[in-house]
C-alpha cells in the first residue's frame, strides 16, 4: 500500500471535532496500465481495481440443464433436496442448507508446499444463483496485487459451506496463510463449514482406483472427459512465464482446467449424495459396502445396518465383507448369538485375512462369553493353520501373530483341563 493511502486511512482517527475524511479514497482506473486488457475482454475477463493496484476476474454462467459427466447441475439441487428431506446424519449431509449455500471452490498455486513461499495466483469458485450456477476466478496478476485479489474475493461472500477436494489439507489453510500477509487491509476470513469431498473418494473408491487425483475419479466415476487439458503441475511453470511476458495466452488454459476442477465438485457432491443416500441406480455392491462401513464407522447403526443388510445374501467377497462389519457390530451390542452366527459364515469366506479376523474373533466370545472352552480351542487351532499356512505374517490389532495366537491355545488348554 502506497504511504498516500496509509495517510489516508489515518485520517479520520487524527481529525478531531471536523469532518470525517473518506479511509480509502480509490485510485484512478485510467491511470493503471492493464497488459492486453482487450485480449483479457475478449475471454471475459476484465480488471477489478482497488489499493492502486488490480487484479483479474473472469465469471461464467451455466444453466441448470448443463450436463458436466454424469450428471447436470439440476441433479445437485436434488440432492441438497434428499439430504433435507431425509433422515440421514452424514458429516457431508447439506441438511439446513439452501443450495446457494454451497461454494465449490479451488485455488491454483506456484507450489504444492504450504507456508507463505507458497502464493496463490488463482482463487476459483462457483455457486447457484437463481437458475444458473455462477463461476468466479480472481486471477492475481502480478505478485503485488494479493491485497486486490483478496478484496474482490471476500468482499461479497455470503456462503455457509465450503466443497472443496482435499481442500482441509491444502486450498483454504494456504488462503488463511496468504490472507494472514493482507488482512489489514481487506475483509476478514468468514467462518465456513466444510465439505472435503477427497476423503470420501478415498472411503468409497481406494478400492478401485489406483490413484484418487480428481481427474483420476473424474474420469472413471464421474464420466468427465478432459480434452486439450494443462496438466495441474504445469501450472505453476505457466504462470511464472505469465508473469514475465504479461502474454494471457496460457493463463487461458490454466482458467479452463480450474473451471472444469470446480465444476467436477459439483458433480462429485451429487454423485456421493445418491451413493450415500442409496438413490443411485448404478452403484455397485462394493460401493454399497463402502458406504455401510462409513456409516458403522461414524457410530450411524441404524444406516449402516439398512445398507449392509442387503449385501449378505451372496456368495462374493461383498457379501463376506458386509457379514462381517454386521457382525461387529452385534458384538458391540452384545448379541453374541448373531454376531457368532456372522462369523461363523464368514470362516468359509476363503479369505485369508478374513477368515482369521473371523476365528479371532468366535475364539474370544467362546471363551469369554459363552465358556465354550473347546469351541474356543477349534478356532484358536483354525487361526494357528490359517497364519501358519499364509505367505504374509498377519498382524489383526496386535493379536494374530503366530505366537499370540499359540499363546491364547496354552491358556485355553489350561483353562479346559481346570
Amino acid at each position: 500500500m502506497s504511504l498516500k493511502n496509509k495517510l489516508n486511512r489515518l485520517k479520520p482517527h487524527l481529525s478531531a471535532g471536523g469532518t470525517s475524511e473518506k479511509n480509502f479514497i480509490p485510485p484512478q482506473s485510467a491511470s493503471i496500465e492493464v497488459p492486453f486488457k482487450e485480449k483479457w475482454e475478449q475471454a471475459n475477463v476484465f480488471p477489478y481495481y482497488f489499493d492502486e493496484n488490480y487484479c483479474l476476474i473472469r465469471e461464467v454462467t451455466y444453466p441448470l440443464s448443463h450436463q458436466h459427466g454424469h450428471y447436470c447441475f439440476r441433479d445437485f439441487l436434488a440432492a441438497v433436496d434428499i439430504w433435507n428431506n431425509q433422515p440421514v446424519n452424514h458429516p457431508l449431509s447439506a441438511e439446513g442448507h439452501q443450495a446457494d449455500e454451497l461454494f465449490f471452490f479451488d485455488t491454483e498455486t506456484t507450489g504444492l508446499g504450504g507456508g507463505v513461499g507458497n502464493t496463490i495466483f488463482l482463487l476459483g469458485y462457483a455457486s447457484i444463483s437463481g437458475d444458473s450456477l455462477v463461476l468466479r476466478q480472481h486471477i492475481l496478476p502480478n505478485p503485488g496485487a494479493e491485497v486486490p485479489l483478496y478484496q474482490s474475493f471476500l468482499e461479497k461472500i455470503n456462503y455457509k459451506t465450503l466443497v472443496t477436494y482435499n481442500g482441509k489439507s491444502f486450498d483454504w489453510p494456504q488462503v488463511k496463510t496468504r490472507h494472514t500477509l493482507v488482512r489489514e487491509h481487506v475483509p476478514k476470513l468468514p467462518q465456513f463449514g466444510h465439505f472435503d469431498l477427497f476423503h470420501a473418494a478415498r472411503r468409497l473408491w481406494k478400492h478401485k482406483l489406483e490413484r484418487l487425483k480428481l481427474a483420476v475419479v473424474e474420469k472413471e466415476v464421474l464420466g468427465v472427459e478432459r480434452v486439450d487439458d494443462i496438466p495441474g503441475f504445469l501450472a505453476p511453470m505457466i504462470y511464472f512465464d505469465f508473469i514475465e511476458s504479461k502474454q494471457p495466452d496460457g493463463m487461458m488454459g490454466i482458467l479452463k482446467h480450474n473451471e472444469i476442477d470446480i465444476l467436477s465438485l459439483v458433480t462429485l457432491y451429487t454423485h456421493i449424495t445418491f451413493q450415500l443416500c442409496g438413490v443411485d441406480i448404478d452403484q455397485t455392491r462394493s460401493e454399497s459396502f463402502e458406504v455401510g462401513r462409513w456409516f458403522a464407522a461414524l457410530g450411524e447403526r441404524n444406516q449402516a445396518e439398512k445398507v449392509l443388510s442387503k449385501l449378505v445374501n451372496g456368495s462374493d467377497m461383498t457379501s463376506y465383507q458386509a457379514k462381517f462389519s454386521l457382525a461387529l457390530q452385534r458384538k458391540k451390542e452384545k448379541d453374541w448369538v448373531k454376531a457368532m452366527e456372522l462369523y461363523s459364515d464368514v470362516t468359509d469366506s476363503g479369505d485369508t485375512r478374513l477368515m482369521l479376523e473371523a476365528c479371532l474373533e468366535l475364539a474370544k466370545i467362546h471363551e469369554h462369553r459363552i465358556k465354550d472352552y473347546e469351541l474356543a480351542i477349534d478356532y484358536c487351532q483354525k487361526a494357528i493353520m490359517l497364519v501358519s499356512r499364509s505367505e504374509q505374517t498377519a498382524v489383526i490389532s496386535g493379536q494374530c501373530s503366530l505366537e499370540q495366537l499359540q499363546f491364547r491355545l496354552q491358556r485355553l488348554e489350561r483353562k479346559m483341563e481346570k
